[in-house]
């Protein structure tokens, strides 16, 4: 969705860009006869193979170069790295964010299920919307997806998810059937706008999932160990900065492309600005469901965690789509 929201016409204009076969049919008296050619050993290439260069081109910045591939490296390597940075962000964050722990004796029980419940929600959310995004790349979905208007995506996405994440907020937990086959249906609805991430390579996607569960999860370790409602005071601020980050996303859209440096700056406001906006939420999130733990148990509000999870998912999309993107760059600017 945001990669439609930011760039409209990207999608059209690639798909102008896949090679059509060229039409052999010839007249005799333009001229002579000539054997027919045999055909190369690629062109029988899968249309999902040129789709993957088509995507990766489309949302290519203009002031960006284009470059050769390169290989690709050794993935474990990687992996052990981003795995030793994760650490470092947890401990790193810890250390600086939380230096006021709590001081009633650590997580009441039922503050610790509720947070657990959270997190179980949100992590079936997260596989969900994984597992969905997949079955639909191998079915075709994003290169029809590709096919269509993209204002026409971004509608029809928007209204499916604003719709179903709605109904879900506003059924009751005691039905539980509506509510959670409209949850189902908000986390397939990000699978089918969160397709296309797939053309990129699978080890981009690998350790930007790396990174993003690094990162909320050193986040949210410091919300739960921190005094109560220590953060909750972020929200007004959060909501001023997710404002800027978003109106930075729309630049593309009414800049012209010679604007170079004004879309260089819009775009690190909408990837690094947005990551620590999307960070800030995830601290504000996880003391918010503690707050609301704390409500449940003296039976002011009614206990969902359903709808606690579905924020957590937002700031994990979010978090992931600008790592991968930060992680595509990088890999181009290498080749």
């Amino acid at each position: 969705m945001a990669f439609f929201l930011r760039r409209p016409f990207a999608v059209p204009t690639a798909l102008r860009q896949v090679p059509k076969s060229a039409n052999t049919a010839r007249f005799i008296h333009n001229s002579p006869f000539k054997p027919a050619q045999p055909k190369p050993s690629f062109a029988s290439s899968s249309i999902f193979a040129k789709s993957r260069q088509t995507f990766q081109n489309a949302f290519r910045r203009p002031y960006m170069q284009q470059t050769a591939n390169a290989s690709q490296g050794d993935l474990t390597q990687k992996l052990i790295y981003g795995a030793a940075i994760v650490g470092g962000t947890i401990m790193a964050t810890n250390f600086i964010f939380n230096r006021e722990t709590r001081e009633d004796g650590g997580m009441p029980p039922f503050e610790r299920a509720y947070l657990n419940e959270t997190f179980m929600h949100t992590g079936l959310g997260v596989g969900i919307i994984g597992i969905a995004a997949r079955a639909l790349h191998t079915s075709g979905w994003t290169y029809r997806l590709m096919a269509t208007n993209p204002w026409l995506v971004a509608g029809v996405g928007l209204v499916a998810s604003m719709g179903t994440m709605f109904g879900t907020y506003y059924t009751s937990p005691n039905n539980y059937i509506q509510k959670y086959a409209l949850w189902a249906g908000f986390n397939v609805t990000q699978a089918a706008l969160l397709a296309p991430l797939m053309f990129m390579h699978p080890a981009i996607l690998a350790r930007a999932g790396l990174y993003t569960v690094g990162m909320m999860g050193s986040i949210a370790f410091v919300g739960a160990t921190a005094k109560q409602e220590k953060y909750l005071y972020l929200g007004a601020p959060l909501l001023a900065g997710v404002t800027i980050v978003a109106l930075s996303g729309f630049a593309p859209l009414v800049l012209p492309a010679t604007a170079t440096r004004a879309l260089m700056w819009s775009e690190n406001i909408w990837l690094y600005g947005g990551l620590a906006v999307f960070g800030g939420f995830t601290l504000y999130d996880v003391q918010k469901v503690l707050h609301h733990a704390r409500m449940s148990e003296r039976g002011l509000l009614q206990k969902d965690v359903v709808n606690e999870s579905i924020s957590l998912e937002l700031d994990f999309i979010n978090i992931f789509i600008r790592m991968v993107q930060i992680l595509a760059m990088r890999n181009n600017n290498r080749r």
